[in-house]
């Protein structure tokens, strides 16, 4: 896709730059076990700064037949635990009946007269791409994933884009939710695939030449190990011809390759080339910081490995996104705006220091930018909801009417054609893929049509919760209307919190059945998210980071007293990133949940940066090895502050043993630390994918499973008769 490079788009979701686990192989047993596996201690101890600290289960860090078998037993014990909740299976069924009845767009793109989609359709379990002559044509499956799964386990579409005649598709499929990529070209016309393959394409983010004869991507270097932190260091940019072995490849840009760019061993090099311009822009993405060192070249020297590279911005800068259009190039920026604003540079005079502003700040934070034949649209969020205005290239800004309030995403444009292609929703509003067109005016297309789902039922509203410093944090809420605040309903909290990535609203198909039941979704933008701009993004990061789940506790005790639940009523979850907020939150306030679900959560952030995929997350949050580091990396992590003889919560933990993300032993570690610890009686689960990873790339089987078990759980331990275990 032609798209302009974009921090949040390169910014994969929860975790970026992901790393590749090996999963043994589990079987589990099929008898019940009497209670969960105890791990040995084995405790090493370091002095850090001044600091002895203690770490009892160092030991699983390495993976091996010991840990393995102590997987297989807590995955035994959550099985037969959750297979003992009555309803369980028909909470899965309930789920599977509204994912399934939801065909679910994710993104778009034109190519010639081709319109492709990326979608799964209902009642499958997988994303496919799909492709139609004009807006008016018959939508034909030209890739189904499934094609390259594997027995026992299942294949995912990571990636794609269409050249610009739309004549040829570069795509990435993996195997297990692995998100280890192999990249293949194919035929639109036929189908067919071209004879080469690229492995360790895993962030490929591919760009077409113009001409269509070959793309820019990024690929991993060679022979290094999936468990390793080297594995996503030092990789390149390069550019395939079509039909050429790969090896021929013209080599870009890479760590020393120009005495320009500045790059260390964890930048990922993107380049990207745009239809009509002279120009290829190389983007150096500095792990999971926002920000971008940005560089251009000549592309057709690029494209045979001999750029010239001229520098446009350096991190210092605070630019995270840039579009292009001809010799001008459009940039956004958070230097001195932390709502972002919008600066023009030109190829004669390419830095941002002779750039000029041409959209300044305002109430709404500008969240990307992409270049149109008749305009740069503009991306906004604004109270939590999703706005989009046209810069034209005479330097009038327009705001686009949108056919109802709700979030914007997938935003796609090029420079061939007028307009703008986008995805919009709300909480109970499900997806339309809309068009917007050179006169303004917004079109729903029937690619997403709309699901036999009376959301009529159901209600949302949004509010400011006060923080203990007096900031008033957004939290989102959903509930079936009829809803009596009486402090009686369960309630499920999420939050996350981290890289400034923006919760916005989306239609929760899977969370439908807790509100038929009478609970209530509630989502807290905290800080460390995007949502009130980079001012708030900052406010939860590193040495901040504990106003992440300060605000999320703050959000919980503001429920509580809205009587919208009670502390026996609430269930709050966090994933990834977001497991730094809720394992904080339940180690600061035991006290004040029933029940914790932490997914595929960073746990031990101490350690977070010996795993493959931690050398990449140390901007976000900082590294042991400096003493601001230390501190910060010390107050966030959960399993050091689990005390023993504390009475905990219900926990349930999950993760995917091909997670490239958080590596497995992080929630293994914490599962063992807090069923060691824990006073109270309630229980503390591992739930264990064997053919999954992070979650993304997951089948919606395999997620319809895991959030029936989520209910179930929740509803059991928040006192819902009607799901209470005889034993």
């Amino acid at each position: 896709m032609n798209q302009p490079i974009d921090r949040r788009t390169l910014l994969r979701s929860s975790a970026a730059l992901a790393a590749s686990l090996s999963a043994p192989a589990l079987s589990l047993a099929q008898t019940t076990p009497a209670g969960p596996p105890v791990a040995p201690v084995k405790p090493v101890t370091e002095d850090l700064f001044g600091t002895k600290v203690t770490d009892p289960y160092r030991w699983m860090e390495a993976e091996g037949p010991e840990w393995k078998a102590y997987v297989q037993g807590q995955a035994a014990y959550a099985k037969a635990m959750l297979d003992a909740i009555p309803g369980r299976d028909a909470l899965i069924a309930q789920v599977s009946h509204y994912t399934g009845a939801v065909v679910v767009v994710s993104a778009v793109q034109v190519g010639g007269d081709y319109i492709f989609t990326q979608v799964r359709p209902a009642d499958a379990e997988t994303f496919k791409l799909y492709v139609r002559k004009g807006l008016q044509g018959q939508d034909r499956l030209l890739l189904d994933p499934d094609t390259y799964a594997t027995k026992g386990s299942h294949a995912s579409l990571d990636w794609w884009a269409a050249s610009p005649d739309g004549s040829h598709v570069v795509f990435g499929t993996s195997p297990g939710g692995s998100e280890k990529s192999t990249a293949r070209i194919l035929v639109t016309e036929t189908g067919q695939l071209l004879p080469e393959t690229i492995d360790r394409t895993e962030d490929a983010s591919p760009s077409w030449a113009e001409d269509g004869s070959g793309f820019f991507y990024n690929r991993l270097q060679a022979g290094v190990a999936d468990d390793s932190t080297d594995k996503y260091k030092d990789s390149a940019a390069w550019f395939h011809r079509l039909n050429t072995d790969p090896v021929a490849d013209a080599k870009v840009l890479w760590k020393g390759s120009s005495p320009v760019v500045g790059m260390t061993d964890v930048d990922f090099p993107i380049v990207q080339a745009t239809a009509g311009s002279p120009l290829a822009v190389a983007a150096v993405v500095s792990g999971v910081q926002n920000e971008l060192g940005l560089y251009v070249s000549d592309v057709a020297a690029a494209a045979h490995g001999q750029p010239a590279w001229r520098q446009v911005a350096l991190p210092a800068d605070k630019v995270t996104g840039i579009a292009v259009r001809g010799d001008e190039m459009f940039l956004l920026s958070h230097a001195g705006a932390s709502h972002y604003q919008v600066l023009k540079a030109s190829a004669a005079q390419p830095s941002v220091a002779q750039a000029r502003v041409v959209v300044p700040q305002s109430a709404a934070v500008i969240r990307s930018l992409a270049a149109a034949r008749d305009g740069v649209y503009i991306q906004e969020l604004n109270a939590g909801l999703g706005g989009l205005r046209r810069l034209g290239y005479d330097g009038r800004v327009t705001t686009i009417a949108l056919p109802f309030a709700g979030s914007i995403d997938a935003l796609y444009t090029d420079t061939l054609h007028d307009g703008a292609w986008f995805l919009l929703q709300g909480w109970v509003r499900p997806t339309v893929l809309c068009h917007v067109g050179a006169d303004g005016v917004v079109t729903q297309t029937d690619i997403a049509p709309q699901p036999p789902i009376d959301v009529a039922l159901y209600a949302s509203e949004e509010l400011l919760a006060p923080a203990r410093d007096g900031a008033k944090i957004p939290l989102s809420v959903i509930y079936k209307k009829g809803f009596k605040r009486d402090g009686s309903a369960p309630l499920l909290l999420w939050a996350y919190g981290a890289y400034g990535i923006t919760e916005d609203p989306s239609f929760i198909a899977r969370w439908l059945p807790l509100l038929d039941l009478g609970g209530v979704f509630a989502l807290a933008h905290v800080r460390g998210g995007g949502e009130l701009g980079e001012d708030w993004h900052l406010a939860g990061q590193k040495l901040t980071k504990a106003n992440t789940w300060r605000d999320d506790i703050d959000c919980a005790e503001f429920l509580i007293r809205e009587r919208f639940t009670s502390p026996n009523k609430l269930a709050i979850m966090g994933g990834s990133a977001g497991g730094i907020t809720v394992g904080r939150f339940m180690t600061e306030r035991p006290d004040l949940a029933a029940v914790v679900f932490d997914l595929v959560g960073v746990s031990n952030p101490m350690r977070s940066e010996f795993s493959p995929n931690g050398p990449p997350n140390i901007p976000e949050f900082g590294s042991v090895t400096t003493p601001d580091g230390f501190k910060a990396l010390r107050e966030m992590d959960a399993y050091q502050h689990v005390r023993d003889g504390m009475k905990y919560p219900s926990v349930l933990l999950t993760t995917g043993l091909n997670d490239p993300r958080v590596s497995s032993w992080e929630p293994t570690k914490m599962t063992a630390r807090l069923q060691a610890a824990n006073a109270s009686r309630n229980p503390i689960i591992l739930r264990v994918e064997t053919d999954a990873g992070h979650g993304i790339g997951s089948t919606r089987g395999q997620r319809d499973r895991e959030t029936g078990d989520e209910l179930a759980f929740m509803l059991w331990r928040t006192g819902d008769p009607r799901y209470q275990p005889k034993h």
